[in-house]
């Protein structure tokens, strides 16, 4: 597995104007008990070949949540990767080890009707999530599958200084 290359994805931090974060559960079959309790995450998704990191977050963004008015707040300082547990590497057929991760903090400008989780993209995209919240950054860490944990730490880390407007 060690040599296997990781995925190059973003992440979105999308900060409402009180400083929560935007949290969707994934739409995920609720067998796994790990799952079940750790099913909260904020937007992510690969990087198209050849797009810039930054047009990947907005993009992702927009058919995870149908969100579009943003304004940029900061990038994270590093790339964070992860591994991938056994279980989780065959869906993805042994291509990948896991993900590295370009997260991004946005400030969310628009009205909440605009976020549409079950229609993203004007209905162009399936959803990823069946129902979304604000959250404290703080809490984000726990809310997250256990193998992305590490990440999410460092990303509510880089981002904490950012809070309400």
């Amino acid at each position: 597995m060690s040599e296997l290359p990781y995925r190059p994805c973003v992440g979105v931090m999308l900060l409402d104007r009180r400083g929560r974060a935007f949290v969707g559960r994934r739409r995920a079959k609720r067998s796994d008990p790990v799952a079940i309790d750790h099913e909260w995450q904020m937007p992510q998704g690969g990087i198209d070949e050849g797009e810039e990191p930054f047009a990947a977050a907005l993009r992702e963004l927009h058919e995870e949540t149908n969100v579009t008015s943003v304004a940029l707040l900061g990038e994270a300082r590093d790339w964070y990767s992860y591994d991938l547990p056994p279980e989780a590497m065959k869906r993805w057929t042994g291509k990948y080890r896991g993900q590295t991760q370009r997260w991004f903090a946005l400030r969310f400008l628009g009205e909440e009707s605009e976020i549409d989780i079950e229609r993203p993209a004007g209905g162009a995209h399936e959803p990823e999530f069946d129902a979304w919240r604000w959250e404290a950054p703080s809490r984000l860490p726990e809310l997250i599958v256990p193998f992305k944990r590490a990440v999410y730490e460092r990303v509510v880390e880089d981002f904490a200084h950012l809070g309400a407007e």
